[in-house]
């Protein structure tokens, strides 16, 4: 979609903005992959990982999306979370003098809970049965492949756990669907493992309310493949975040959930990326954020920093008056 940029910078009068779908902490570490440039802030958080991004993505990206002309930028994140990472992103090159706007999160979290626009979701209704901060939610997003020997641990970490759980298995989860005998084998494993976990867990195929589900009291942790959205989402909620980034910006924001806000905990590290992580590794993160001591105060910076971020939605927050202000320059425009 930043094609249009360009098209609307050749139309006089035409201010441009661009919406930002990945952390500014994301853009700062691709910055530093570019360049040579000692950084002062040079920590994990911008040391280089590995393939994270396909070499002809990172090639189109810069010349159809970082290299385009744009006036300024709003990001679906807030202060609460990188008010460092903005501030570092202004003093950044070609960002100078860039007007910078963190907007977020741009989920209608103040709806959320409205449960009277329609009928619920069955698995909200066997959340409402469950005790306050039981249930670990685990969700790898709409386009993630995981082959059947990872689902097989998947569930036996979760299995093993002891701990109540909702796990949303989605077509791309089961592989390659012309692969039927991997599909049917996958269908089988869990079907057996769905009654192997009667009345402590819940599978869901397909669609599930995500919102919906981490706001639910019954909600204690995600676990998630840390696309940006979902990332905003599970902290948003303030529910702890158990990180198994897949590709693109997922290994840094895994990073920055885990090592820099410390609201989190790695599943799997981005150097095991092509390994099939075995069950007593889901095992024992579960663990160390449901069961162990370790994780009360994970936890507990998880809810203050949900706390922080939807407070700053509301009438004088943060993100309420950097949406304001970009209103306001906007408005301003002759």
């Amino acid at each position: 979609m930043s094609f249009v940029i360009d098209d609307a910078a050749s139309i006089p009068s035409i201010h441009t903005f661009k919406f930002q779908c990945v952390p500014a902490n994301f853009i700062l570490s691709y910055l530093y992959e570019s360049t040579t440039k000692p950084w002062s802030d040079n920590n994990i958080l911008f040391s280089p990982l590995p393939d994270t991004v396909p070499e002809e993505v990172s090639t189109f990206s810069k010349k159809h999306y970082y290299d385009t002309p744009c006036e300024g930028m709003l990001f679906n994140t807030s202060l609460a979370i990188e008010e460092l990472f903005i501030d570092l992103l202004a003093k950044q090159g070609d960002f100078v003098g860039k007007k910078i706007f963190a907007v977020g999160p741009v989920s209608p979290l103040t709806t959320v809970t409205d449960y009277k626009s329609g009928p619920r979701h069955p698995c909200l209704e066997w959340l409402d049965k469950q005790p306050p901060k039981s249930v670990v939610y685990v969700a790898f997003g709409s386009s993630t492949t995981i082959p059947i020997e990872q689902i097989e641990q998947i569930a036996l970490g979760l299995e093993k756990s002891k701990q109540k759980f909702i796990w949303v298995v989605r077509d791309a989860d089961r592989g390659d669907v012309s692969k039927e005998v991997e599909l049917e084998m996958t269908k089988s494993l869990l079907l057996d493992f769905e009654k192997r976990v009667e009345g402590m867990g819940m599978v869901v195929r397909g669609w599930a309310p995500q919102l919906h589900i981490l706001a639910h009291g019954s909600t204690a942790a995600f676990m998630s493949h840390c696309g940006w959205n979902s990332c905003m989402e599970g902290m948003s909620m303030g529910v702890v975040m158990l990180t198994w980034p897949i590709h693109s910006d997922q290994p840094k924001n895994a990073l920055l959930i885990t090592e820099y806000l410390k609201v989190g905990v790695m599943v799997r590290e981005w150097e095991k990326r092509d390994e099939v992580l075995k069950w007593e590794k889901v095992d024992e993160a579960i663990r160390k954020v449901m069961v162990d001591e370790e994780g009360l105060e994970i936890r507990r910076r998880a809810k203050e920093l949900g706390e922080k971020i939807r407070n700053g939605i509301k009438e004088g927050g943060s993100s309420y008056e950097q949406l304001l202000a970009f209103i306001n320059y906007i408005s301003s425009f002759k």
